[in-house]
């Protein structure tokens, strides 16, 4: 099962502006993945209240920052949850794949 953030949870996350990707598009995208058996969107901020409604057994996080930072490990070590912090260092997110798309050409 993967949670995907809304629209409106996206926008609190990223800023104004809406998602290049709806909410409907990724979670299309990464229901595809032969993996996924599920996806769920989901409007908070954080994702502690799905892993409190859910209790999975295994959360992999997608830390922007210190992979040890995640506001939810708090409630997985508490609930018994096993945390997979995954953190990316480079730039991946779609909008800096399309703002450095739009950059000119030096040259």
């Amino acid at each position: 099962m993967v949670g995907i953030h809304s629209d409106a949870s996206a926008r609190k996350l990223k800023g104004a502006g809406p998602p290049i990707l709806t909410e409907r598009a990724r979670a299309v995208l990464v229901a595809a993945l032969e993996a996924v058996n599920y996806v769920i969107i989901f409007d908070d901020f954080e994702v502690t209240p799905l892993l409190r409604e859910l209790h999975p057994d295994m959360h992999a996080s997608g830390a922007d920052g210190a992979p040890d930072a995640a506001p939810e490990l708090n409630l997985a070590a508490l609930l018994g949850i096993r945390v997979a912090a995954l953190s990316d260092r480079d730039q991946h997110s779609t909008r800096e794949i399309m703002a450095r798309v739009r950059r000119p050409i030096d040259g």
